[in-house]
């Protein structure tokens, strides 16, 4: 008697994806469209949050490496939302802070993120939303889940 594997979706894994390959997809084309990748989103996002800050601690905050973080700034910097200071002391040190137009932009994306998620998930009410984050809340510290998600 042989055993019968078990549908795609009877797995919660597989709703999960389902959901987050179409409620990230929409995001990322919604901030592209102000000119950011969703990573460059997430490092606007925490730096908005820290201040200025070093890169290692931007990458440890974000469960990134620190070339990621690099590769991140270098863009941000480039687009002339994010500026790198040298320490005084030792030149080796430096440190990542939003412009004033990153300033000006994050507030911005930040209402994309909550239209966003309203678009997808406003038709539950305030019980519902809170019960599905606090469960999957639960799975990631359970889990020991760290790295923010950033694609």
């Amino acid at each position: 008697m042989s055993h019968v594997p078990s549908p795609l979706d009877a797995h919660i894994g597989f709703w999960l994806r389902f959901i987050s390959n179409h409620v990230s997809h929409a995001f990322a084309a919604k901030v592209e469209g102000h000119g950011v990748t969703v990573a460059e989103w997430v490092v606007l996002r925490q730096l908005l949050t820290t201040g200025a800050t070093a890169p290692s601690a931007l990458a440890e905050g974000l469960g990134l490496t620190r070339g990621a973080v690099s590769k991140l700034v270098d863009r941000l910097c480039a687009k002339c939302l994010v500026s790198r200071t040298a320490n005084q002391e030792d030149k080796r040190y430096q440190t990542v802070a939003l412009t004033p137009t990153g300033h000006e932009l994050v507030p911005k994306l930040a209402d994309v993120a909550d239209a966003n998620d309203a678009e997808f998930f406003g038709h539950l009410n305030d019980d519902q939303r809170a019960m599905l984050v606090g469960l999957m809340k639960d799975v990631v510290r359970r889990h020991g889940l760290k790295d923010v998600p950033i694609e």
